[in-house]
């Protein structure tokens, strides 16, 4: 064989080498949906609370209902993450960012948010969780055409910067935030006002925390509903995805 055309074939099957073993481009990836799953996990959370959200999200992710919503978009998947969140500076990342366009990739997910351990306990920063939410949409690697963090939490901002502030930010950038407030019968005797403010703290998330193109606020009657207000939320949160088919 000629010597030019064995050096073409051999540059030829170092390319074919090199496009297969290339990971795939971040303008590859698309989703319908970039959420945040933005969880307190502060002292007000005990661990008996903790454990109640942390399966309330796995069950979650695997409902049926939440499961047809993920996959109704023109791409039949969202990307997702899931992070946990105390005072200024506590956030950890349980779940990265994974796509969920499938009941086994689902639980996949719902299997890594139950068997993580709790990172820490602290106060309440709110802004934290949207601040750290809006870092991990900016090294997303996957591309949609909404943005959304969805913050729970059953207590009111205490820590770090103003969360209007955070909130605002984000929501220049085009992110929406919503809210699920997690409402207790007992106010904290060290704190009363801090799980029952004045007005409830659903008015409170309605005016400090959520804001974007059509943001709600959820209310959960305590940890014990907290999976199935999630349900329903994730369902009306994804719910424009499905609109958008065709």
């Amino acid at each position: 064989m000629p010597k030019r055309i064995t050096a073409l074939l051999a540059v030829l099957v170092l390319a074919v080498t090199v496009l297969l073993g290339r990971p795939a481009r971040a303008e590859d990836e698309h989703a319908d949906l970039l959420l945040v799953l933005s969880a307190d996990i502060s002292r007000s959370v005990d661990e008996r609370k903790f454990r109640l959200q942390r399966e309330g999200y796995a069950n979650a992710l695997v409902d049926p209902r939440v499961l047809r919503a993920m996959t109704a978009g023109p791409k039949a998947r969202i990307a997702l993450t899931f992070m946990e969140w105390a005072s200024d500076g506590d956030q950890v990342v349980v779940v990265d960012w994974t796509p969920v366009g499938s009941r086994e990739e689902a639980e996949a997910v719902a299997k890594r948010v139950r068997e993580a351990p709790r990172a820490f306990m602290g106060r309440t920063s709110i802004s934290t969780g949207i601040d750290a939410g809006m870092a991990l949409l900016a090294r997303c690697p996957f591309q949609a055409p909404r943005r959304v963090i969805d913050v729970s939490g059953d207590g009111t901002h205490n820590s770090g910067r103003p969360v209007t502030t955070a909130r605002d930010e984000a929501i220049e950038k085009g992110v929406t935030i919503n809210g699920l407030a997690i409402l207790s019968q007992v106010p904290l005797p060290t704190n009363p006002f801090h799980t029952n403010p004045p007005g409830g703290l659903t008015l409170y998330y309605e005016t400090n925390v959520i804001g974007g193109p059509g943001a709600f606020v959820v209310e959960a009657e305590g940890f014990e509903a907290f999976g199935q207000s999630l349900i329903s939320k994730l369902i009306k949160e994804i719910a424009e995805v499905g609109r958008r088919r065709g």
